[in-house]
């Protein structure tokens, strides 16, 4: 009787710990449909954003070396030396893009799904995730590329003389202020009494 008892207990412990550990393994349904959603955003719009992060990061190196560029080095090896930053911000570009890209899923993981799961309910998700897989959908983010470079080009060519026109008066209005000769020794300091 005892041993009977002693194999029940254990074969309930079993069963205890066997459920257990499948009801740990199975996750919140609206979590995994937080998940899919997020899967499904993923595509071409991600990878520009992506690339417009990278681009950003490649302005502002632009900005501090191209004036110590200038300041630096001499006029006659201005020409290579540019060509040699140019060659290593094109690295320094695909490096940013790939690290900023491998982080990605795991901040998609850890701020998107948990944001999707806490706003929507699972009906919600999965009408979201019926959305995004729609074949009007897909086509949609498939050529929006193409579209937005129609678009920008033609933006650029509708309003380019405008665009230009007032770049001369800029000019004019600068060159008023600036000058046109350059700075002399001395130039800018404050004149000594």
């Amino acid at each position: 009787m005892k041993k009977l008892i002693a194999t029940l207990a254990i074969t309930g412990l079993a069963s205890l710990a066997c459920t257990t550990a499948l009801h740990a393994q199975t996750s919140d349904p609206k979590t995994e449909w937080a998940k899919k959603v997020v899967a499904l955003q993923q595509g071409p719009e991600l990878d520009r954003l992506v690339a417009q992060l990278a681009g950003s990061t490649t302005q502002e190196l632009i900005a501090t070396w191209g004036p110590k560029l200038e300041a630096n080095v001499p006029k006659a090896k201005q020409q290579k030396a540019s060509e040699d930053l140019n060659v290593e911000l094109k690295k320094y570009a695909e490096d940013a893009k790939q690290l900023i890209g491998k982080q990605v899923s795991k901040v998609s993981a850890d701020v998107l799904v948990p944001a999707y799961a806490e706003r929507f309910t699972v009906e919600e998700l999965k009408q979201i995730a019926a959305f995004f897989e729609s074949p009007a959908i897909k086509k949609y983010q498939a050529t929006t590329p193409q579209l937005g470079t129609i678009f920008i080009q033609k933006l650029v060519e509708a309003s380019r003389s405008d665009v230009v026109a007032r770049a001369k008066r800029f000019d004019d209005a600068a060159l008023k202020i600036v000058g046109t000769a350059p700075a002399g020794p001395g130039a800018g300091k404050p004149a000594r009494k």
